[in-house]
């Protein structure tokens, strides 16, 4: 970024011992929100950065991601996120050899590799490597989000009565306060309506019947991404019986290897973004989640075409699954394959959609560097 802006290390001398909150110069979301504009920086910003010469934005990641943008903040916005930042040394060095352990292979093989993970892959394989007796050399990677956070927040109901509606209740009275106080003053829509609409995460076993509805077979490697799965091991005995061959960061690295992130849950997701981006396919089951939107922006950058992501519209999908005591299995794998292919159509960003996320557009894919 040195062409565009003067980065510095350290604070001038005169301005180290300064209390930033106390002369006003500190930036939260109370001063701007996560929707702001360039203009709001400019009226909000500006003017204590010229009277205190200094201001610290505390809690502002992701900002300035929707447009409509300027076509020279566009490109700024396209080298800062997918040129500049890089993952510290730390964490591409583990995310390599995760990635290493996924694939068997020590080499690098395409443009996302050599981003993510820098000189921590090498380019060249060993002589006399032979991937198919060391192992898959390709492999699926699945973001699941199916947390107990987003299970209930989502105000959906998975089939698990009267003791699954206490738990997620108790959790988002004690997680969601204001989530209970907004519910308390507006009308409820069903937890049935909910998943007509669309509204309801993915279970495991529908990411299953989605990804055998397009064809991968049982031997499929796969990397799961994310947290504890809600409901555990009882929640993920249907996918793993249809797919055994499914891993994680923590069944890949060792205690010793993951001790350094174990605090760190933007960090340990930093090991799942690597592992998820650089996969030969990457699905999702909610294309609202962040880890996801990024991953899914950065295979379109640097994917060349040949990095898809699979992403079911959940609103056809409930349609689909609402016939599931009628429908035969040659329409079911029609209807879903026809689903994800028209997800997967390039397209130029709509108007106001995140350029982290879509980053198809001219001043983004032309990759100034």
């Amino acid at each position: 970024m040195k062409d565009e802006v003067d980065i510095v290390k350290d604070l001038p001398p005169d301005l180290k011992s300064i209390d930033i909150e106390a002369i006003g110069s500190l930036i939260t979301d109370a001063d701007l929100v996560k929707e702001a504009k360039p203009v709001d920086y400019i009226r909000t910003v500006l003017p204590l950065l010229l009277r205190n010469r200094v201001v610290h934005f505390l809690g502002f990641g992701n900002r300035l991601g929707i447009d409509p943008f300027p076509s020279e903040l566009q490109k700024l916005r396209c080298k800062c996120n997918f040129h500049a930042l890089k993952f510290v040394p730390k964490i591409q060095q583990v995310g390599s050899l995760l990635v290493r352990r996924i694939r068997t292979h020590n080499a690098a093989r395409s443009k996302l590799d050599k981003q993510l993970l820098g000189n921590f892959m090498s380019r060249v394989p060993p002589k006399g490597h032979d991937v198919a007796s060391n192992g898959p050399s390709k492999y699926l990677a699945l973001h699941l989000r199916f947390e107990v956070d987003m299970v209930a927040y989502s105000l959906c109901e998975f089939g698990g009565g009267e003791s699954e509606r206490k738990e997620l209740q108790a959790y988002k009275e004690l997680h969601f306060p204001l989530l209970i106080k907004r519910l308390k003053n507006s009308k409820q829509v069903s937890p049935k309506e909910l998943r007509k609409l669309g509204r309801c995460p993915l279970t495991p076993e529908e990411a299953g019947l989605v990804l055998a509805g397009l064809g991968f077979k049982r031997g499929t490697y796969i990397y799961l991404a994310g947290s504890h799965i809600y409901g555990s091991k009882f929640r993920m005995n249907s996918f793993t019986s249809l797919y055994p061959n499914l891993v994680t960061k923590e069944t890949l690295l060792t205690p010793t290897e993951l001790a350094p992130f174990q605090n760190f849950s933007s960090q340990l997701a930093a090991l799942d973004f690597i592992a998820c981006a650089t996969a030969d396919v990457f699905a999702m089951t909610d294309s609202g989640s962040q880890l996801s939107s990024l991953v899914s922006g950065f295979r379109t950058y640097y994917g060349g075409g040949n990095a898809p992501t699979l992403r079911p519209n959940k609103k056809r999908l409930a349609a689909i699954l609402s016939e599931s005591d009628t429908i035969e299995w040659n329409s079911f794998e029609d209807r879903v394959k026809k689903m994800i292919e028209e997800g997967q159509r390039a397209r130029v960003r709509g108007f106001g959609r995140s350029i982290y996320r879509q980053p198809r557009c001219p001043e983004c894919m032309c990759k100034i560097h």
